[in-house]
């Protein structure tokens, strides 16, 4: 499939149909914008339409609808996993996009979480309260100051070094 950008009107109306749960989180991928359960993403915008991804039951319907392929974003043949692209139509009807939202999430929930996310998702511990004030430190006494040193005679411009560099370059001349 050739690349296609996503329509920025797209993002609101993705954003609206994503079913208000705590497991799911968004992410800006690629000009579009994605979803994910467990580190697993669950579907996102793609040229003018989305995809999602779906148990094989709701796969089968899903490419029963006119314009639905096997998500394949490179067009090379690589199909993702479990992923369809919707019709275009889709993003004209707000409720079927929630639908299938709502099918998406509910089977990328049962995957288990991928590594590195359950520490991710895990609440952090608290911070502890700011650290107590470090005690007062008596004021160390400085060093004697340096006595200062002499004051040298101004350096003489370097006459015989002049005279020197002269003379080689005549002899190498």
């Amino acid at each position: 499939m050739a690349w296609v950008k996503i329509p920025a009107e797209h993002h609101p109306i993705f954003l609206a149909a994503l079913p208000r749960d705590p497991r799911v989180s968004t992410v800006q991928m690629f000009g579009g914008i994605a979803a994910k359960v467990n580190g697993h993403m669950l579907g996102g915008l793609f040229a003018r339409s989305a995809m999602v991804r779906l148990s094989p039951a709701d796969r089968q319907a899903a490419l029963a609808l006119d314009g639905a392929v096997p998500f394949d974003p490179m067009g090379r043949g690589a199909v993702m996993k479990d992923t369809v692209l919707l019709p275009d139509a889709v993003m004209d009807d707000p409720a079927a996009l929630r639908r299938w939202l709502a099918r998406a999430i509910a089977y990328t929930a049962t995957l288990p979480p991928k590594a590195g996310t359950a520490r991710a998702a895990r609440p952090k511990p608290a911070k502890p309260a700011a650290r107590p004030a470090r005690p007062a430190t008596p004021a160390r006494a400085k060093p004697a100051a340096r006595p200062a040193r002499k004051a040298s005679a101004p350096r003489k411009a370097s006459a015989p070094r002049k005279a020197a560099a002269g003379a080689r370059r005549a002899r190498s001349a």
